[in-house]
């Protein structure tokens, strides 16, 4: 049962096989880590969010600081003190947390975008490479076991986005 399968996909393949296919690889993960325009979006990602990572920084820092004068004047304090500290310090957990994470979530959606966008122009760069050198296909690295160093055509399409193509 194997073998006739194996024969009839053989008698299938041979007529594809006739005809040489011309075949590049790229690798994705290669060319975004070459682009320049990379760290732009890094830059840019910094200063949208900068004063939204400061607040939460400063949060957790004054949690920390709540949490030491606990630790340390915990001994000193009168039960009404304590459960103010504990209550003061419970109210500033929960703000950190709903504002840690629409931050984070904020942050990954426009991450999301900005890579979008790089991968569209990416995208096209492909596109032209494998128009004019004439490829027949285009696969992603990560879909072969073993390509000719010739194939692979990432150093030119990083070489292309360097330049604004």
């Amino acid at each position: 049962m194997v073998n006739r399968a194996l024969i009839t996909l053989a008698f299938l393949a041979a007529p594809m096989m006739a005809h040489a296919e011309k075949i590049a690889v790229v690798d994705m993960g290669q060319v975004f880590e070459q682009l320049p325009q990379r760290e732009q979006i890094a830059k840019s990602l910094q200063a949208e969010f900068g004063d939204r990572v400061a607040d939460v920084k400063k949060m957790q820092e004054e949690m920390r600081t709540l949490a030491e004068k606990g630790q340390r004047d915990g001994a000193l304090m009168s039960d009404v003190q304590k459960t103010e500290l504990q209550r003061k310090l419970e109210s500033l957990q929960s703000d950190y947390k709903l504002k840690a994470k629409a931050l984070d979530e904020d942050m990954r959606r426009r991450q999301g975008e900005e890579q979008n966008k790089l991968l569209v122009k990416v995208q096209n760069v492909i596109n032209k490479i494998a128009e004019k050198e004439q490829y027949d296909m285009v696969l992603q690295r990560g879909a072969v076991v073993y390509v000719k160093p010739e194939a692979d055509i990432s150093k030119m399409v990083a070489e292309a986005l360097t330049k604004g193509q």
